[in-house]
């Protein structure tokens, strides 16, 4: 199939599972979406005991879809430009050590923790895999997923304070996550010589080169702005610098993500203030809210129909330990948010309550699967993808669906 024809079959599947999503079940969209998604997977591997060319045309189809490629490559800055473009300046900065110990420490604790504990659990069901390959995995699923966390957070009704707080680390933690990720990989596949001066120059160039990149970009873009008064161009020139932008980032190896928040930030901020007309601001912001709207539909469909390509990976022994590194994620991000939180309590007030709330509130979504699908097969992908996609799947339907409730019994206690 061309990329016009799987582009029309994406966007088909999305509409009309937004339909249903919209006329019967009532759900918020992008969960509504992800758990139909699934219901029509587990449909068609069902059917296929006993057709099995509907399976197969199915899998053939999904198969086309390089999921790492089209969520790390292609939507995920238009994703993240998207969230970030409503995110108060203030109100970041307000919370800028927080987020900041929970996006660098917390990600290094919560990796070491997860991988730690994979590593003594694995042997226990027959899938012993060496203590890099599982700190792999720690740092793949340690790392909140911005478009999960963002689509959510919108409807859970959570104070402003938490609502920064969980938003500014998702939006960050993923550029600390991604080094992680690329330097145990390093060492794990023996391609690179990994020392302290390695690491150091890794993480100077992706995450401090692209914060500097997306600054210049947002800088650019802010003069360009305001220089003209015509919506139509100014919603072009945001367009091109996402693509244009996260295109370039890629060519110098600085981290994209991490670019297309910093300068989504600053045409939301000064951008928004001062180069824009009311006209400019009111087409601006229904011109992102439908690409996020659109983009979030389309990667939680995808989420659901990836079961049909990992179906056969679900061995008993897998969903098991699929179903205990829930539990492991959840203490490890709950540790990797308290101590943050004990350090900076002397220096500052912290709601009750923060630290349960920001626990359940870490979701975890497509950045984590695309991650474990860029797994090289001897660093037990196909274990890992399996136990990725259980605890995102249980991530965003479980934790996603029940947070606005959660907030709420957390806030009755304190009555």
């Amino acid at each position: 199939m061309s990329i016009f024809e799987l582009t029309a079959v994406l966007l088909t599947i999305a509409a009309l599972l937004g339909f249903l999503n919209a006329r019967f079940f009532k759900l918020p969209t992008t969960i509504g979406i992800m758990l139909i998604s699934l219901g029509f997977s587990l449909a068609l591997i069902i059917l296929g005991h006993f057709f099995p060319i509907i399976e197969t045309t199915a899998e053939t189809i999904v198969g086309q879809i390089d999921f790492n490629e089209t969520l790390l490559n292609v939507m995920l800055s238009y994703l993240l430009f998207a969230g970030a473009l409503h995110v108060d300046l203030s109100d970041l900065a307000a919370q800028k050590w927080v987020i900041s110990l929970m996006a660098t420490a917390g990600v290094l604790i919560s990796t070491f923790l997860v991988g730690s504990a994979v590593y003594f659990l694995l042997p226990l069901f027959g899938l012993g895999l060496p203590y890099l390959s599982c700190l792999l995995f720690g740092a793949l699923i340690s790392p909140t997923d911005p478009v999960a966390v963002l689509g959510i957070l919108k409807k859970a009704g959570v104070s402003k304070s938490l609502e920064t707080k969980i938003t500014g680390e998702s939006l960050f933690n993923d550029g600390i996550g991604v080094v992680v990720f690329l330097v145990l990989l390093s060492i794990a596949t023996g391609g690179h010589h990994v020392d302290a001066g390695h690491i150091g120059h890794l993480f100077l160039v992706e995450v401090i080169g692209g914060i500097a990149f997306g600054a210049a970009l947002g800088l650019i873009g802010y003069f360009l702005l305001r220089s003209v008064d015509n919506y139509q161009v100014e919603v072009l020139i945001t367009l091109a610098l996402v693509t244009g932008g996260y295109s370039l980032a890629s060519t110098l190896h600085t981290s994209g993500p991490l670019a297309m928040v910093v300068c989504g930030l600053m045409i939301g901020n000064h951008g928004r203030a001062l180069a824009m007309s009311d006209t400019t601001r009111h087409h601006l912001d229904l011109f992102w809210e439908l690409v996020d709207e659109v983009l979030n539909a389309i990667l939680f469909a995808l989420i659901g129909l990836e079961l049909l390509l990992i179906e056969d990976n679900f061995t008993s022994g897998l969903l098991e330990m699929g179903l205990i590194a829930i539990v492991v994620v959840l203490f490890a991000r709950f540790v990797a948010v308290a101590l943050p939180v004990m350090i900076l309590k002397p220096f500052r007030a912290f709601s009750p309550g923060a630290i349960p709330m920001l626990t359940w509130g870490g979701l975890r979504g497509g950045i984590s699967v695309a991650l474990a699908l860029a797994l090289p097969a001897a660093a037990g992908r196909e274990t890992f993808l399996v136990m990725t996609y259980v605890v995102v799947v249980f991530s965003i339907a479980v934790q996603g669906l029940t947070l606005k409730s959660f907030y709420e019994r957390l806030n009755r206690r304190r009555m």
